[in-house]
This record gives C-alpha cells, structure tokens and sequence, in this order.
C-alpha cells in the first residue's frame, strides 16, 4: 500500500526551514500536503518556503511552543540539529532527547496520534565511536530513538548515514538495519525517506538506516520499505 500524504491533517516538520527540513517542506509541498515548518529562526531557512506553508516559531526545547504547532497534524518529521554542547540549551540532551520528548508530548496532548518519524543518525549504538564525545551526541540521539518507540505513536526511525549535499554519491539508496553499516547518503535521498515513510503504513514500528548508491532513484519505494523488519525492544540501553 502507498497512500497519499496525510488526507485528514496536516504535516509538521521540525525543522522545516534547515538544509534537510527544507527539501522535505519542498518535497511535501510539491505532492499537495498541508505542511506546517516549526523552526526557532524561519528567517535562517536555508532557502525560501513555498507559498502556502504555515510557519509556526517554536522551539522542541519548551513544550509550551509546540502545543498549537502540533495540533490536529497527521504526521510530524522531528529533523532538529542536534548541537555538541556538554550541556546546556545547545547540548544533544536538550535538542534531541529532550526536544524529542517535548514534541512526542505535545503531539500526543488531545489524545491524537500522528505518525512520528524521527530523523536519528548511524553510530547511535556505538557509543566508543569519537562522535560521542561531542556531548554524548550518539547517548542522547539513542535515547531520543527510546522515547519515540515507546511514545505508542505510530513512527518511523530514519538513520541516515553520513550527510552530504553532494548527488555525486548517487541516487540510487540502499537501507538496512541494527546500525552495522558505513557510508555516505545525499540530503535529497533522506528527504525523500521521510515522506516516503509518511506514505507507507509498513514503516510503522521500524527503524532503518539509509545510504547513497550509485544508480537510479527508486522507483517503488513501498516493497523497498516492505522489506524491512520490524523494531524488537533493544538490548542496549543507555545509563
């Protein structure tokens, strides 16, 4: 099954005015969603929104922000940098634990349940990995992954590889998943992930990493996510 974007709601993206936020604002945008941008700084965008889209200044840190944002949404794509402060408002633990669980909080504030899907990273399980000393960045994204499942939201969990803006690396993607593997994947090739995901009620309750390829784009993006397993209660767990 491939469904259309979100018919009962809109979609809300954190984030929505960053480098990856933005192409997929644009992508949602082009396929006549609603699209709602949740960003601290819109003007910062990295480009400019389409005509149409709500702008909603809110920042994931103060759940406070983000409860009008968020109302009646069909679907959120939470894609925050996360900072590398030791701690503070900059730090992994307030962008991307705490700003997830605000979000995941403020979505579920009227009993509604929209699907989340969360832009995480590679490595997340690999806390010896030198990222990690970047304000427990790969500690705290984990954790963040943590809450999501176990929010009883439909969601998503995306690991992208290692970003570039570069489309040399190929369009062409490959997923897999317990967070084994290595590579490059292209900003444009993640965008698409995550409304591809919005899309497809099978990735539900699945978490997969994605990476560039050379070759053509995918063309049937539903038995390329019908393939993936679902999530099992990880063993791993964060102190």
């Amino acid at each position: 099954m491939h469904g259309p974007i979100a018919p009962h709601g809109p979609i809300a993206v954190i984030g929505g005015a960053g480098r990856t936020g933005g192409l997929i604002t644009r992508r949602l945008h082009e396929l006549g969603a609603r699209v709602r941008v949740i960003s601290r700084r819109p003007e910062h965008g990295s480009a400019p929104l389409p005509p149409g889209v709500e702008v909603h200044r809110a920042d994931v840190r103060y759940t406070g922000t983000l409860t009008d944002a968020l109302r009646g949404c069909a679907g959120i794509v939470f894609g925050v940098e996360p900072g590398t402060a030791d701690s503070g408002p900059d730090a992994p633990e307030s962008t991307v634990h705490d700003g997830v669980r605000n979000a995941l909080a403020a979505a579920a504030e009227r009993g509604e349940r929209p699907h989340f899907v969360l832009i995480s990273q590679i490595f997340v399980t690999r806390r010896e990995h030198p990222m990690n000393s970047y304000g427990r960045l790969l500690d705290w994204r984990l954790r963040g992954e943590d809450a999501v499942r176990e929010s009883g939201l439909p969601y998503t969990v995306i690991r992208p590889s290692w970003l570039t803006d570069d489309r040399s690396v190929g369009n062409r993607v490959r997923l897999e998943q317990n967070d084994r593997g290595y590579g490059w994947v292209s900003r444009a090739s993640v965008a698409e992930a995550c409304v591809q995901a919005l899309r497809a009620p099978q990735t539900a309750g699945r978490t997969f990493e994605i990476y560039s390829e050379p070759g053509d784009a995918p063309d049937d993006w539903p038995a390329l996510l019908g393939r993936l397993a679902p999530d099992r209660v990880l063993e791993h767990r964060v102190a």
